[in-house]
């Protein structure tokens, strides 16, 4: 996927009440391997990746590219906030040349239920309407996900259309530059 523009990445971190975001280090390589490995996060992503794969694969510093924020909680990386350019190809779009801003997100299991995603993922659309002023985002997630659908409400998005994607049903919405990240 193409960068958010002429962004400077990586930004300063950004801290919450109880997170900070932050570029990817190397000490959070054990965390992405368990993060891609987790038969419970792999749920709606196509399901788990072999370990043995992801050991040989991930480099020695993960994730690092524009867009992807590490979230860190009490020092130890948790999860991971994206904010990158939507594929054109890809079915959902709301404008007709595609590569909107799209919000992505995953979290180790052991941090689900907590209000975490929705902290992290606030903060990350607050930094981007700075960044980019006026840039409506994109989110996408199985219909079947109950959590990403509630936490997409939560954000503000709003249901564009749905269809099939990856054998299964897709909710794509879209949140208004203008919309508070409450």
């Amino acid at each position: 996927m193409s960068e958010l523009g002429s962004v400077a990445w990586p930004p300063a971190p950004i801290r919450t009440e109880r997170l900070v975001l932050r570029e990817s280090e190397a000490r959070d390589r054990a965390a992405f391997i368990e993060l891609f490995a987790s038969p419970e996060v792999g749920t709606y992503l196509g399901g788990p990746r072999p370990r043995d794969e992801l050991e040989r694969a991930v480099p020695e510093v993960p994730g690092r590219r524009p867009g992807l924020f590490v979230v860190e909680l009490d020092g130890a990386m948790i999860g991971t906030v994206t904010l990158e350019r939507r594929d054109a190809e890809r079915p959902g779009h709301i404008r007709p040349d595609g590569e909107e801003a799209e919000l992505g997100y995953m979290f180790l299991s052991e941090a689900w239920g907590r209000g975490y995603a929705a902290e992290a993922c606030a903060a990350a659309l607050d930094w981007c309407a700075d960044a980019l002023p006026g840039e409506p985002v994109v989110l996408c997630t199985q219909t079947a996900n109950d959590r990403s659908m509630r936490l997409a409400a939560k954000l503000g998005f709003t249901e564009v259309e749905r269809f099939e994607e990856f054998g299964s049903e897709q909710w794509f919405g879209v949140r208004s530059a203008g919309a508070s990240s409450g």
